[in-house]
């Protein structure tokens, strides 16, 4: 896949990232981010609706979104892309949930390695905005309302996609949060990699310097105090018999790595 970036196995933002010239005079305004973010967005779904928004382009899309963060005081660290580009195969991604951050920039680190797909939430995919540019993505949807139809499309759909190839990345928690509680994250991605008998890659992430919006959860603000931008994925876990162990290996990782973050 021919992007402007190379992916290596580690990322940080380049010290001399050019930065626009606006946020780093008034870190707090924020409308040039949010409507650069817009016209990002907006190509993107005018290409999906003419069914012209392939793998490629919506990596590149995520690439914009991710040099327009760091172009807004964004430093961001990625590690263990090589455990990706060494498991063979499709694999469930596995992690945390904190902002609409990662579901911007993940298709950039993951899908030039490995085709990837997301389980969302039904009301992502029926929103005029982003709906389109999802729907193009052929997603496992989930309603959150019924825990146990949830499981079902989820491993049945889930298994359909595996075994064409194709990897599926799931946060198990409720919902975006900024706090990591164990007790809120589901087995359902390790159940779904079982009965698919694929691997789980698990990542960490803290993306809390973009922040749910008062009146749009997706088009929230820039915290300039949390500038620092992290994603980490794991190595590739093998799931026996119920996954109850591996799911806690997994939740081991995420609060290892978000404690890791801080320092």
């Amino acid at each position: 896949m021919n992007l402007p970036l190379s992916i290596q196995d580690h990322y940080d933002t380049p010290a001399n990232t050019p930065q626009l010239w606006i946020h780093k005079l008034f870190p707090h305004f924020q409308i040039v981010f949010k409507y650069k973010f817009l016209r990002i967005t907006l190509h993107s779904r005018k290409l999906s609706v003419r069914g012209k928004f392939p793998t490629e382009e919506w990596a590149r899309s995520s690439l914009d979104v991710m040099k327009l963060v760091e172009s807004c005081g964004g430093r961001i660290h990625v590690t263990g892309l090589e455990n990706i580009r060494n498991c063979q195969g499709p694999v469930v991604f596995i992690g945390n949930h904190m902002s609409t951050l990662e579901t911007m920039v993940l298709p950039f680190l993951i899908s030039p390695i490995k085709d990837v797909t997301f389980v969302v939430k039904e009301g992502l995919v029926k929103n005029r905005v982003f709906g389109p540019v999802m729907q193009s993505r052929d997603p496992i949807l989930v309603s959150r309302h019924n825990s146990r139809e949830d499981l079902v499309n989820v491993i049945t759909r889930g298994q359909e996609i595996l075994a064409g190839g194709r990897s599926v990345a799931i946060f198990p928690q409720h919902t975006r949060r900024i706090e990591f509680k164990p007790e809120e994250f589901n087995s359902l991605g390790v159940k779904l990699a079982s009965k698919a008998g694929v691997q789980v890659i698990p990542f960490a992430l803290k993306t809390d310097f973009w922040v749910a919006g008062r009146y749009i959860k997706d088009l929230g603000s820039l915290d300039p105090s949390n500038r620092d931008v992290y994603f980490s994925f794991g190595k590739p876990i093998d799931i026996k018999g119920n996954g109850k162990e591996e799911n806690k290996q997994i939740i081991d990782f995420i609060q290892k790595e978000l404690t890791g973050f801080q320092k």
